[in-house]
């Protein structure tokens, strides 16, 4: 089948994978899933990982999910910097000549014969302004991919190309109801069933799209399969529309007769198919391989290059021909020695012939000549100097800092890429049937787990030394020296140098470096400098500096293990922030309650509170007597099943005079209900995603806004990403909302703060992005939340 499909969505998670599945499952079409961008911007629900860390989390998702469907998967530079709520703002951001040559790059990569749309080009406004862009950027480009004059560059690695067909995915949500979706003019529209059955795989489609989807687990999308019919439909957006309205690539030539010289690789692809027997699949090998010689032979470089890769994993299969190249550690430097082992196991009759391998990029060739005997493994250990040239592995378009709306990447090759190309390799060059034909085999790191048995990680190439901060951001509330710790550890062994902490004048730093000295291979050294703020505010982001082998580093190692993707190590420059603030707080003791993953109760201890993390199911009337203030974590009403069997006593704790803070949650799958608060309170969508837009007091003689911090309109100054999310849009009059703000054009937004007085206590709602604010150092909001812990307490510390 040489038929293509480019699939283009915003984010992770966006992607219909019934779709995706259908098309490749069903069709057998090449079909690609374009995510604009790495869905940075998001929630984590599962960890604490935001921003550039959990873009790497869920483009591993999107990963594991093509796994199942079987699509292909690419993104363009364009960055998740939050929420947008229109295609312009989203525009205005973005880079949009970089974003336009990225979608280009695509579609003549790809070369789709029809592009599908998951959202709507003309419902600006209406949606996530993401959502709205990457249709629009779609239907803009649709014949701009054509012209050979747009964006001549890239026609260096691909051809100009004119895809036939564009299509919206269109759905009864984009309608509101399924009531209004099946009164719409229809005219335009083609469908097909999306729940068929595969025989060859036991399932149907809706079951392998469910499987496909529960990937994305970081933002919680775990889906129940289906059986029976699933009507998928498409709104013709450019081209013409199929005559029967259900195949979307009738009229399309998607044979071997499309390229020049597939008419014999068809004849003889054909008969395979025709004889193939499933027992015993060798037998289709010398056909095949005659389909791989003519197949090499064609002029057209984009069919030839992947029919290529196509045929010899089939050739693979049918042979039972298992090859392995494996390590035994994860890490390595530059410099550093290797023992790779290899396996080559041929498990079925054919003749197969291991010539050559070689270890890459630089190795020589190893003169094999072995005549594989079925079933029976032939296996080498050698060495292998990695090469001064090779270089740090990372996710490559973290490598240089980019800007709030794109990442930097320069290379032309790796755009689009989901990930970065490994660089060390085993080549691999057999004669089968008598032909050359040659493997490609990333190399891994093997090693035996007592829970799962083999495992896999990838192989990774790292710096002699890594340096890292303890804290994201140290708060200095007063005078006061703080200790900070910085963490060296060591790539390589035998690593001898020293550590320094740069800063500003007014900052004072003791001692002025550390020497250190490691002996071992990923051992660590843990130093304490003394930093000392000045008088007055101020803000300074601090980058430690590691000084050894005639070199500097200042890149901080992170890991990132989660058992549904391959463990992630991210190379990130090792920084924190230091704030000095005039801060006062009263209240000491806070419980925590974790809800989906956030640096809030660390941030708080910055700052001097006692702050004690505790689960839902551990609170009881006794236990929480001894806290001044109660926080929920966000989301916490959304993933804390235990939290609706422990509502009356929180509402005891606030009745009797605590304080008790929920940050934000979604209005759907509450576990609580309606039963959120003592008094009625409903969460709305509404958000405010301009962070610098203008803050209104509507309490201006709240105590909140004066114990035990004066809180001015300076306070809202440096906020991050956004304003707040999911503000609450109705409450009993016993709330009192405490500010507003409003996106540029639309109507005021009362509900981010409320406070309603509950016996002696407080209890309060709050849908400003506390969660952002606070990890990333903003002065205000740490006063601010000060204040809301604070209510009623009349002790200072």
């Amino acid at each position: 089948f040489l038929g293509n499909v480019l699939y283009v969505a915003a984010h992770p998670d966006d992607e219909n994978t019934r779709v995706i599945s259908h098309f490749v499952n069903g069709v057998n079409a090449h079909t690609t899933y374009l995510s604009l961008t790495r869905g940075d911007g998001g929630q984590n629900l599962i960890g604490s990982e935001i921003e550039e860390l959990l873009g790497v989390i869920r483009t591993q998702e999107l990963m594991m999910a093509r796994k199942v469907d079987g699509g292909n998967q690419m993104f363009s530079r364009a960055n998740d910097f939050g929420f947008s709520k229109n295609a312009e703002e989203t525009i205005s951001i973005w880079d949009n000549e970089l974003v336009k040559k990225d979608v280009v790059w695509a579609i003549r990569k790809t070369r789709p014969d029809v592009i599908i749309n998951r959202f709507d080009h003309r419902t600006s406004g209406k949606t996530h302004g993401h959502h709205t862009a990457s249709a629009m950027l779609t239907e803009e480009l649709f014949e701009e991919a054509a012209d050979r004059s747009i964006y001549p560059e890239q026609l260096k690695f691909v051809d100009p190309w004119q895809a036939k067909r564009l299509f919206f995915n269109v759905s009864w949500f984009f309608f509101g109801s399924q009531d209004a979706f099946n009164k719409a003019d229809k005219s335009k529209y083609m469908s097909f069933d999306a729940g068929e059955y595969y025989p060859l795989l036991g399932k149907s489609n809706s079951e392998i799209s469910a499987l496909s989807r529960s990937n994305h687990k970081c933002q919680g999308f775990g889906s129940t399969g289906a059986r029976g019919r699933d009507m998928e439909y498409l709104e013709l957006i450019k081209g013409d529309l199929p005559a029967g309205k259900e195949n979307i690539f009738e009229g399309i030539n998607t044979s071997w007769t499309r390229t020049k010289g597939g008419d014999e690789v068809k004849v003889i692809l054909d008969q395979v198919q025709k004889d193939f027997d499933f027992k015993a699949p060798n037998k289709s090998v010398p056909k095949l391989i005659e389909a791989l010689s003519l197949i090499e032979q064609l002029e057209d470089k984009f069919w030839r290059d992947r029919k290529t890769t196509e045929i010899k994993n089939v050739i693979a299969s049918c042979l039972g021909l298992y090859i392995d190249a494996v390590t035994n550690i994860h890490t390595a430097t530059t410099g550093e020695k290797l023992k790779i082992d290899i396996e080559v196991t041929k498990r079925l009759e054919g003749n197969a012939v291991l010539h050559s391998f070689k270890f890459l990029p630089t190795g020589f060739d190893t003169l094999a000549s072995v005549v594989l005997e079925n079933n029976s493994p032939y296996k080498y250990s050698g060495n292998f100097e990695i090469p001064e040239t090779i270089n740090n592995t990372n996710s490559y378009w973290l490598n240089e800092k980019g800007s709030l709306g794109m990442y930097k990447v320069d290379k032309q090759e790796w755009i689009g890429l989901p990930e970065t190309p490994k660089q060390i390799k085993v080549g691999f060059m057999f004669l089968i049937e008598g032909k050359d034909v040659y493997f490609e085999k990333d190399l891994s790191y093997r090693f035996n787990s007592p829970e799962d048995g083999e495992t896999y990680r990838p192989f990774e190439v790292t710096p002699e030394l890594f340096v890292s901060v303890d804290e994201k951001v140290y708060v200095f509330g007063d005078e006061k020296a703080k200790k900070v710790r910085v963490k060296i550890k060591a790539g390589a062994s035998n690593q001898k140098g020293q550590v320094t902490l740069p800063v500003t004048s007014g900052w004072n730093v003791s001692p002025a470096f550390h020497e250190f000295e490691i002996k071992d291979k990923l051992d660590s050294r843990e130093f304490i400098f003394e930093v000392t703020p000045p008088v007055s505010k101020s803000e300074l982001t601090i980058n430690p500096v590691v000084s050894a082998n005639g070199k500097t580093y200042n890149k901080q190692l992170i890991e990132i293990k989660y058992p549904h993707i391959p463990m992630q190590m991210v190379l990130l420059p090792s920084e924190s922030k230091f704030v000095k603030l005039d801060i006062q707080k009263a209240g000491h003791n806070i419980a925590y309650i974790k809800g989906a993953g956030d640096e809030v109760a660390q941030a708080l201890r910055q700052i001097g509170y006692r702050v004690t993390e505790i689960e839902a199911k551990e609170i009881n009337n006794e236990n929480l007597k001894q806290y001044d203030a109660i926080i929920t974590g966000v989301r916490a009403y959304n993933t804390d099943e235990d939290l609706k069997f422990k509502q009356d006593i929180i509402f005891d704790y606030v009745n009797n005079g605590g304080n008790f803070i929920v940050q934000y949650n979604t209005n759907n799958r509450l576990v609580v209900g309606e039963k959120l608060a003592p008094y009625n309170l409903k969460i709305g969508r509404d958000r405010v995603t301009v962070e610098e837009t203008p803050i209104t007091i509507l309490q201006p003689n709240h105590e909140v806004l004066h114990y035990p911090n004066k809180i001015t309109q300076e306070d809202f100054k440096g906020w991050v990403q956004e304003r707040g999310l999911y503000f609450a849009n109705e409450w009993a009059p016993e709330f009192l909302p405490i500010l507003t703000c409003n996106d540029p054009g639309e109507p005021a937004k009362d509900g981010g703060l409320l406070i309603a007085k509950y016996g002696k206590g407080n209890y309060i709602y709050t849908g400003y992005s506390w969660f952002r604010q606070l990890p990333s150092g903003v002065p205000g909001a740490f006063k601010l939340l000060a204040n809301l812990i604070s209510l009623g307490r009349e002790e200072r510390p």
